[in-house]
Protein backbone atom coordinates (compact mmCIF):
# COMPACT_ATOMS: atom_id res chain seq x y z
CA UNK A 1 0.00 0.00 0.00
CA UNK A 2 1.83 3.23 -1.19
CA UNK A 3 1.59 6.55 -0.25
CA UNK A 4 -0.59 8.94 -2.39
CA UNK A 5 -0.30 12.64 -2.44
CA UNK A 6 -3.53 13.84 -3.54
CA UNK A 7 -5.85 17.51 -3.66
CA UNK A 8 -8.69 17.84 -1.70
CA UNK A 9 -10.92 19.98 0.06
CA UNK A 10 -11.90 18.76 3.65
CA UNK A 11 -15.86 18.50 4.04
CA UNK A 12 -16.53 17.36 6.99
CA UNK A 13 -14.63 16.27 10.14
CA UNK A 14 -15.34 14.52 13.95
CA UNK A 15 -13.34 13.26 16.81
CA UNK A 16 -12.51 10.26 17.25
CA UNK A 17 -11.44 9.16 21.26
CA UNK A 18 -8.39 11.62 22.70
CA UNK A 19 -6.62 12.21 19.77
CA UNK A 20 -7.54 11.18 16.49
CA UNK A 21 -10.17 12.59 13.91
CA UNK A 22 -11.97 11.16 11.13
CA UNK A 23 -12.11 13.42 8.10
CA UNK A 24 -14.47 13.60 4.85
CA UNK A 25 -12.25 14.56 2.03
CA UNK A 26 -13.63 15.52 -1.81
CA UNK A 27 -10.38 14.85 -3.67
CA UNK A 28 -9.32 15.60 -7.44
CA UNK A 29 -8.07 12.19 -7.76
CA UNK A 30 -10.61 9.59 -6.04
CA UNK A 31 -13.61 12.04 -5.63
CA UNK A 32 -15.27 11.55 -1.52
CA UNK A 33 -13.84 9.33 0.79
CA UNK A 34 -13.28 9.15 4.22
CA UNK A 35 -9.78 9.56 6.18
CA UNK A 36 -8.58 8.59 9.55
CA UNK A 37 -6.24 10.97 11.16
CA UNK A 38 -4.15 9.54 13.86
CA UNK A 39 -3.21 11.85 16.21
CA UNK A 40 -4.62 15.18 14.53
CA UNK A 41 -5.49 17.00 17.75
CA UNK A 42 -2.56 17.26 19.05
CA UNK A 43 0.01 17.06 15.89
CA UNK A 44 0.83 20.63 14.73
CA UNK A 45 3.51 19.23 12.66
CA UNK A 46 1.86 16.37 10.76
CA UNK A 47 -1.86 18.74 10.47
CA UNK A 48 -1.92 21.82 12.09
CA UNK A 49 -4.87 23.40 10.63
CA UNK A 50 -5.31 21.49 7.41
CA UNK A 51 -8.09 19.16 8.61
CA UNK A 52 -10.80 22.34 9.35
CA UNK A 53 -13.94 22.18 7.54
CA UNK A 54 -13.38 24.18 4.25
CA UNK A 55 -9.89 23.67 3.91
CA UNK A 56 -8.28 23.06 0.72
CA UNK A 57 -4.83 20.90 1.18
CA UNK A 58 -2.62 18.67 -0.19
CA UNK A 59 -2.99 15.81 1.70
CA UNK A 60 -0.28 12.34 1.98
CA UNK A 61 -2.37 8.96 2.43
CA UNK A 62 -2.16 5.35 2.49
CA UNK A 63 -5.72 5.03 -0.02
CA UNK A 64 -8.18 2.42 0.95
CA UNK A 65 -11.62 1.14 0.96
CA UNK A 66 -13.61 2.12 3.73
CA UNK A 67 -11.23 4.55 6.06
CA UNK A 68 -7.95 5.65 4.37
CA UNK A 69 -5.23 6.37 6.28
CA UNK A 70 -3.98 9.86 6.57
CA UNK A 71 -0.08 10.62 7.25
CA UNK A 72 -0.28 14.37 6.83
CA UNK A 73 -1.74 17.36 5.43
CA UNK A 74 -0.74 20.70 4.08
CA UNK A 75 -2.48 23.98 3.41
CA UNK A 76 -3.23 25.27 0.27
CA UNK A 77 -6.05 27.72 1.72
CA UNK A 78 -8.33 28.09 4.70
CA UNK A 79 -10.43 30.94 2.70
CA UNK A 80 -10.34 33.32 5.06
CA UNK A 81 -12.56 35.31 3.52
CA UNK A 82 -14.96 33.64 4.04
CA UNK A 83 -14.67 32.39 8.16
CA UNK A 84 -15.09 36.45 8.61
CA UNK A 85 -18.79 36.46 6.97
CA UNK A 86 -21.40 34.62 8.72
CA UNK A 87 -23.02 34.24 5.20
CA UNK A 88 -20.65 32.91 3.40
CA UNK A 89 -19.57 30.64 5.83
CA UNK A 90 -23.59 29.37 5.49
CA UNK A 91 -23.37 29.35 2.01
CA UNK A 92 -19.64 27.54 2.11
CA UNK A 93 -20.61 24.08 4.47
CA UNK A 94 -24.07 24.27 2.37
CA UNK A 95 -21.96 23.52 -0.21
CA UNK A 96 -19.54 21.11 1.14
CA UNK A 97 -22.39 18.95 2.98
CA UNK A 98 -23.95 18.96 -0.68
CA UNK A 99 -21.08 17.21 -2.03
CA UNK A 100 -20.72 15.13 0.83
CA UNK A 101 -24.32 13.87 0.45
CA UNK A 102 -24.91 13.23 -2.91
CA UNK A 103 -21.76 12.20 -4.30
CA UNK A 104 -20.91 8.50 -4.74
CA UNK A 105 -17.56 7.13 -2.27
CA UNK A 106 -14.27 6.57 -4.49
CA UNK A 107 -15.15 8.36 -7.57
CA UNK A 108 -13.60 10.68 -9.37
CA UNK A 109 -15.38 13.96 -10.43
CA UNK A 110 -12.79 16.42 -11.73
CA UNK A 111 -15.63 18.76 -12.68
CA UNK A 112 -17.65 18.99 -9.81
CA UNK A 113 -13.94 19.27 -8.01
CA UNK A 114 -13.44 22.34 -10.31
CA UNK A 115 -17.44 23.32 -9.41
CA UNK A 116 -16.93 23.71 -6.06
CA UNK A 117 -13.35 24.74 -5.95
CA UNK A 118 -14.52 27.99 -8.40
CA UNK A 119 -17.92 28.58 -5.96
CA UNK A 120 -15.66 28.74 -2.54
CA UNK A 121 -12.94 31.40 -4.12
CA UNK A 122 -16.49 33.18 -5.37
CA UNK A 123 -17.87 33.33 -1.85
CA UNK A 124 -13.89 34.21 -0.84
CA UNK A 125 -14.09 37.17 -2.40
CA UNK A 126 -16.79 38.31 -0.74
CA UNK A 127 -19.46 38.04 -2.84
CA UNK A 128 -22.32 35.75 -1.36
CA UNK A 129 -25.66 35.87 -3.06
CA UNK A 130 -28.66 33.47 -3.42
CA UNK A 131 -28.65 33.47 -7.74
CA UNK A 132 -24.57 31.60 -7.47
CA UNK A 133 -25.69 29.40 -4.84
CA UNK A 134 -28.52 28.37 -7.18
CA UNK A 135 -26.31 27.95 -10.04
CA UNK A 136 -24.03 25.97 -7.97
CA UNK A 137 -26.92 23.46 -7.47
CA UNK A 138 -27.82 23.07 -10.65
CA UNK A 139 -24.64 22.41 -11.94
CA UNK A 140 -24.01 20.00 -9.44
CA UNK A 141 -27.26 18.17 -10.14
CA UNK A 142 -26.39 18.20 -13.89
CA UNK A 143 -22.31 17.17 -13.13
CA UNK A 144 -24.06 14.10 -11.20
CA UNK A 145 -27.00 13.64 -13.69
CA UNK A 146 -29.64 14.67 -11.27
CA UNK A 147 -31.07 17.09 -13.43
CA UNK A 148 -34.25 17.98 -14.13
CA UNK A 149 -35.33 18.66 -18.22
CA UNK A 150 -35.55 22.11 -18.79
CA UNK A 151 -36.10 21.76 -22.37
CA UNK A 152 -38.71 19.08 -22.84
CA UNK A 153 -41.68 17.21 -20.84
CA UNK A 154 -40.01 14.36 -19.16
CA UNK A 155 -42.32 11.94 -19.58
CA UNK A 156 -44.09 12.39 -23.10
CA UNK A 157 -40.45 14.46 -24.22
CA UNK A 158 -42.93 17.81 -25.83
CA UNK A 159 -40.78 21.28 -26.01
CA UNK A 160 -41.65 23.69 -23.37
CA UNK A 161 -41.31 26.05 -25.85
CA UNK A 162 -43.15 29.42 -24.04
CA UNK A 163 -45.36 27.90 -22.22
CA UNK A 164 -43.56 27.07 -19.57
CA UNK A 165 -43.82 23.72 -17.28
CA UNK A 166 -45.21 21.90 -14.33
CA UNK A 167 -43.68 21.16 -11.05
CA UNK A 168 -43.89 17.87 -10.12
CA UNK A 169 -42.67 16.11 -6.93
CA UNK A 170 -39.26 15.18 -6.92
CA UNK A 171 -38.70 17.94 -8.91
CA UNK A 172 -40.09 16.24 -12.48
CA UNK A 173 -40.64 18.65 -14.82
CA UNK A 174 -43.75 18.08 -17.90
CA UNK A 175 -45.95 19.38 -19.65
CA UNK A 176 -49.80 20.66 -19.36
CA UNK A 177 -50.93 17.31 -21.19
CA UNK A 178 -49.02 15.10 -18.91
CA UNK A 179 -50.20 15.99 -15.72
CA UNK A 180 -53.14 18.91 -14.35
CA UNK A 181 -51.55 20.48 -11.52
CA UNK A 182 -48.57 21.57 -10.42
CA UNK A 183 -46.79 25.19 -9.59
CA UNK A 184 -46.00 26.97 -13.26
CA UNK A 185 -42.10 27.53 -14.08
CA UNK A 186 -42.48 30.51 -16.64
CA UNK A 187 -40.14 29.87 -19.50
CA UNK A 188 -37.97 32.76 -18.69
CA UNK A 189 -37.12 30.68 -15.01
CA UNK A 190 -36.21 27.59 -17.34
CA UNK A 191 -34.31 29.55 -19.64
CA UNK A 192 -32.39 31.36 -16.38
CA UNK A 193 -31.32 27.93 -15.56
CA UNK A 194 -30.22 26.92 -18.96
CA UNK A 195 -28.34 29.68 -19.14
CA UNK A 196 -26.48 28.96 -15.68
CA UNK A 197 -25.65 25.26 -17.39
CA UNK A 198 -24.31 27.11 -20.38
CA UNK A 199 -21.55 29.65 -18.68
CA UNK A 200 -19.07 28.53 -16.42
CA UNK A 201 -18.98 31.43 -14.44
CA UNK A 202 -20.80 33.05 -11.35
CA UNK A 203 -22.25 36.08 -11.89
CA UNK A 204 -22.73 35.60 -15.51
CA UNK A 205 -25.85 34.27 -15.74
CA UNK A 206 -29.33 36.54 -14.36
CA UNK A 207 -31.40 34.91 -11.73
CA UNK A 208 -33.17 37.89 -9.75
CA UNK A 209 -37.11 38.27 -9.42
CA UNK A 210 -39.44 35.61 -10.07
CA UNK A 211 -37.11 33.20 -11.73
CA UNK A 212 -34.88 32.93 -9.01
CA UNK A 213 -37.96 32.25 -6.83
CA UNK A 214 -38.85 29.62 -9.30
CA UNK A 215 -35.24 27.99 -9.43
CA UNK A 216 -35.24 28.14 -5.81
CA UNK A 217 -38.67 25.72 -6.01
CA UNK A 218 -37.23 23.69 -8.60
CA UNK A 219 -34.14 22.67 -6.90
CA UNK A 220 -34.74 22.36 -3.15
CA UNK A 221 -37.53 19.77 -4.69
CA UNK A 222 -35.00 18.29 -6.78
CA UNK A 223 -31.87 17.92 -4.12
CA UNK A 224 -34.62 16.90 -1.37
CA UNK A 225 -35.27 13.91 -3.56
CA UNK A 226 -31.80 12.83 -4.10
CA UNK A 227 -30.62 13.43 -0.38
CA UNK A 228 -30.02 10.67 1.96
CA UNK A 229 -30.71 12.63 4.47
CA UNK A 230 -31.50 15.87 5.79
CA UNK A 231 -28.82 18.49 5.51
CA UNK A 232 -28.01 20.21 8.63
CA UNK A 233 -26.21 22.95 6.95
CA UNK A 234 -29.31 24.04 5.27
CA UNK A 235 -31.36 24.86 8.65
CA UNK A 236 -27.81 26.72 9.10
CA UNK A 237 -27.67 28.32 6.05
CA UNK A 238 -32.22 29.92 6.50
CA UNK A 239 -31.27 30.75 9.71
CA UNK A 240 -28.46 33.11 8.80
CA UNK A 241 -29.57 34.03 5.39
CA UNK A 242 -33.35 33.70 5.29
CA UNK A 243 -34.60 33.00 1.75
CA UNK A 244 -34.33 36.08 -0.08
CA UNK A 245 -31.07 37.25 -2.50
CA UNK A 246 -27.93 38.29 -0.39
CA UNK A 247 -25.35 40.88 -1.86
CA UNK A 248 -22.59 40.87 0.63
Amino acid sequence: MHLEKLQAFVLSNSDYGENDRIVSLFTLEHGRLKGFARGARNSRKRFGPALETLARIDVQLHHKDGLSSLRSADVITLYSGIRGVLGAIAHGLYACELVECLTPEGQALPRLYRLLATYLERLDSGTVTTADRRMFEINLLNILGYRPSLTGCSRCGADFDGRGALLQQGGELVCRFCAATGRTLSSTSLQGLRTCLATGRFGQAVLDGEALQDAGILLDESLASHSVRKLKSLEFLQQTCGTGDLDI
